[in-house]
């Protein structure tokens, strides 16, 4: 059979929508994953895609469709699949997108609002959140005073927070209060924009991402989503 591909089994689960990598491993340890009728309880198998018929307690398992959904995230939302303290999960939003178990690519802070990429497309969305590809985020950021010109331009110098060296990709005013900038980086840790201006001492009010690499807001109302188009998810894999 051409074009057999060898997943690792708990990649492959995964891929098929039934759960997370690490509870993959659980269902082979206990038995409940069979391949072309064995037993497989082996961690490190490898499934031969597609020549290899896989089964979760007897019934057969297929990678699903790949998926990629845009949505312009609203205040008050975390984003987390499994949220232990009942708070609104961003997953809510797009519960109607499709049938197949799909997962944030990265993540926006509960007061954070704006572009998130929900995708069951787990190796681009590795790719996405890897720092070597230097995927570009945009920001609307309102502070709690004005910025001063000595910030600013250090800010845009570069600087350096105890996880290491931060360098913005550019920083703009949005009017003439010196309150409201917007900001390009694509520098990928945890609360990176906030922690940028509390490192100044400044609050960040609101913090709005309003470009996620070549993908924007434009006719996305905060709270909807949107599939990609084929074209727009091709250029995101040519650009990773």
């Amino acid at each position: 059979m051409d074009n057999i591909e060898e997943i690792r089994l708990n990649r492959f689960i995964a891929m098929c929508g039934i759960c997370s990598r690490r509870k993959a491993d659980n269902l082979i340890q206990d038995g409940q994953i069979t391949i072309n009728g064995s037993v497989i309880n082996l961690l490190g198998h490898k499934v031969q895609f597609p020549k290899d018929v896989v089964c979760w307690n007897g019934n057969i398992i297929c990678p699903q469709k790949k998926q990629y959904i845009l949505l312009n995230k609203p205040k008050g939302y975390i984003t987390t699949t499994n949220d232990e303290k009942g708070r609104k999960e961003v997953m809510i939003l797009v519960k109607d997108a499709c049938k197949e178990r799909i997962v944030p690519v990265g993540r926006l802070d509960k007061d954070t609002t704006g572009l998130l990429l929900i995708t069951n497309d787990g190796i681009l969305a590795k790719k996405l959140m890897h720092p070597k590809y230097d995927v570009p985020k945009t920001y609307n950021v309102t502070l709690d005073k004005p910025l001063k010109k000595a910030d600013f331009t250090q800010i845009k110098k570069g600087f350096l927070l105890e996880d290491g060296f931060v360098q913005v990709d550019d920083l703009i005013f949005r009017d003439n209060t010196c309150l409201k900038l917007e900001l390009k980086i694509h520098v990928g840790r945890n609360r990176i924009v906030r922690r940028i201006f509390d490192f100044f001492n400044y609050e960040v009010k609101k913090l709005d991402r309003i470009s996620y690499s070549f993908l924007n807001k434009d006719g996305l109302p905060q709270g909807k989503w949107r599939k990609l188009k084929k074209e727009e998810v091709k250029m995101l894999k040519k650009d990773n």
